[in-house]
């Protein structure tokens, strides 16, 4: 069913949408390829571990990056509800659903991160652990991190495959 009115409902959430839309994927690419990624070192945990440490204010952002990335999808979801459901509601909250699992799933990421930086603190029940342990266990749980999106990221396409095929429906 496609509908020829557009309502003003529908001319906000469109706006709303690609603010969130631009606004989210800006964050997430700042805070992955400019504040996360110089962090990592490719197998080398204890590199990688220096590297946090030196650097806990740029790894706190990037992770309130992706966490506002989360919340930016979770927008985005809810926009692109208001704008498809005239179009077939059923579909179009099928399609929020996929993107709500997906954006719960990447909020998830973060906090396995900032397990990573509890894990090279200085508390005193990590005093029994060496610290080349400690720090590969840290590179476990960021490693972790991206575990969580690759298991998100298949609801993302289902979500993205709805929303398309109800844009092609919706003329």
């Amino acid at each position: 069913m496609t509908t020829d009115k557009i309502d003003n409902s529908q001319r906000t959430a469109a706006k709303v949408a690609g603010v969130a839309g631009l606004l989210a994927f800006g964050l997430v690419v700042f805070g992955n390829y400019v504040l996360l990624d110089p962090l990592i070192v490719p197998r080398n945990a204890a590199d990688t571990a220096r590297n946090i440490l030196a650097h806990q204010t740029q790894f706190r952002v990037a992770l309130t990056c992706f966490i506002a990335y989360g919340i930016g999808a979770i927008v985005l979801l809810t926009a692109l509800y208001v704008i498809l459901a005239p179009v077939n509601r059923g579909l179009a909250l099928a399609g929020a659903l996929f993107r709500l699992v997906f954006a719960m799933l990447w909020l998830i990421a973060p906090l396995n991160s900032l397990a990573a930086l509890r894990l090279l603190g200085d508390a005193s029940y990590l005093k029994v652990f060496e610290p080349d342990r400690l720090q590969a266990l840290a590179r476990v749980q960021l490693a972790g991190s991206f575990d969580d999106y690759y298991v998100g990221l298949p609801f993302f396409g289902l979500a993205a495959m709805v929303c398309a095929w109800l844009w092609l429906k919706s003329n």
